[in-house]
């Protein structure tokens, strides 16, 4: 697989250049042969970008799309009675698993290799969305929680149980299944339980991530139940490879996720189909927190990257006010480079000698050939119909009819 005369976003930095040549060897960059860096088009008008990263998706709700118009935040996703966890409880595997492959195909029609999928329905749900992808062929990276809730409210008020051995197994079913464990909120589960499941994902080596500060009510209730908010608890009892949403976070809670550390995930088009206030994208950037992109539930959003990415930075730049910042370039980076720090086997850019996954885009249309700013149009005027293919690891798992 070879490409010519090109235009290639390279390394971690995504810095465009204009190429001779890009080539692929296996499931490997084995060459990109730079002529001159330069921001407009030159060439041919391929544009070779890597492949993007949706870093949180419930894939599961994906046949209900926009049931929760018109509900709350907990009575359209909180379990028992949510929404989605009635509708999720009627359906069969069969039934789900055409819904989900559809939610795949956009993805991956719009550029993305990959994304950590946040399933409920415990095994079962791991089980559904692993042949659904295998259709597909993108990397599904899964995070299970439980089929049912482990503790009711008056015991998770009291916050001391332990996990009984029947939710033990169970986890342990979940993480020989999928990628990791996350359950909805810090408040779903007590302190020793959540303790549990740190020490087990750790000798097992699984990922951890939790939901935090959504709204203003999982701070609020976590300070009922524990006297202290939801994010100082998942740090410090839960630790978390990565933590989603930050809607609502203050200016000290944003010192605390950078303290600690571990990434964060923004979602703003949720939020903001929710009605919930934009996540603080400039006040996390600035204070140099490693922070992801994606579109959540796939009944509130399509699962279309491109178009997460344009309304993010459209969000940041009003959120910064100014015309300067932030660079586009800042903004690419959530669905991109930044992947490496959570998985240092997923580049998340590209370079010789990294895994080939990229996105190959036509900018030879009227539409696009005269950009004067590469970085800027890419990250705000793409739709799927400028993606001739998307490839993970040498493989084209999407191509367009109009590529050859």
């Amino acid at each position: 697989m070879e490409y010519k005369n090109c235009m290639v976003l390279c390394g971690p930095e995504l810095e465009p250049f204009y190429c001779s040549r890009f080539k692929v060897d296996g499931d490997t960059i084995g060459a990109i042969d730079r002529i001159e860096k330069a921001n407009t088009v030159k060439g041919d008008g391929l544009v070779i970008i890597p492949g993007l990263y949706n870093s949180h998706t419930h894939m599961g709700d994906s046949c209900m799309l926009d049931g929760t118009t018109g509900l709350t935040l907990e009575e359209g996703f909180f379990r028992p009675d949510g929404y989605k966890y009635q509708e999720l409880a009627k359906l069969t595997p069969e039934q789900q698993v055409p819904h989900i492959v559809a939610q795949l195909q956009n993805m991956v029609r719009s550029g993305t290799v990959g994304h950590l999928d946040f399933r409920e329905e415990g095994v079962k749900g791991a089980e559904i969305l692993k042949a659904a992808s295998e259709q597909v062929g993108l990397d599904s990276i899964i995070l299970s929680q439980w089929m049912t809730s482990p503790f009711d409210s008056a015991t998770l008020m009291e916050n001391k149980a332990e996990l009984t051995d029947e939710y033990k197994q169970e986890l342990d079913a979940m993480l020989a299944a999928g990628d990791g464990f996350s359950e909805s909120t810090m408040n779903d589960m007590t302190d020793p339980a959540w303790a549990y499941v740190k020490k087990r994902t750790q000798e097992l080596g699984k990922l951890r991530a939790i939901h935090c500060l959504e709204n203003w009510g999982y701070r609020n209730l976590s300070l009922e139940m524990a006297c202290r908010g939801d994010l100082i608890r998942a740090i410090e009892i839960y630790d978390p490879n990565i933590i989603v949403h930050m809607t609502v976070a203050n200016e000290e809670e944003q010192k605390l996720l950078v303290a600690s550390g571990i990434t964060g995930v923004f979602n703003p088009r949720a939020n903001a189909n929710l009605g919930l206030p934009l996540p603080p994208i400039k006040g996390l950037i600035e204070a140099g927190a490693n922070m992801l992109l994606g579109t959540d539930n796939a009944m509130l959003n399509n699962s279309n990257m491109l178009a997460e990415l344009d309304f993010t930075y459209k969000v940041a730049k009003s959120q910064y006010g100014d015309a300067v910042n932030p660079p586009p370039q800042e903004i690419l980076k959530l669905a991109t480079s930044n992947i490496r720090k959570v998985f240092p086997d997923r580049y998340g850019y590209l370079d010789k000698g990294v895994p080939a996954n990229f996105v190959v885009l036509d900018f030879s249309t009227s539409r696009l050939q005269h950009t004067h700013h590469l970085l800027a149009s890419v990250t705000t005027r793409l739709g799927p119909e400028d993606v001739l293919a998307t490839v993970l690891r040498g493989k084209a798992i999407y191509e367009s009819k109009n590529f050859n």
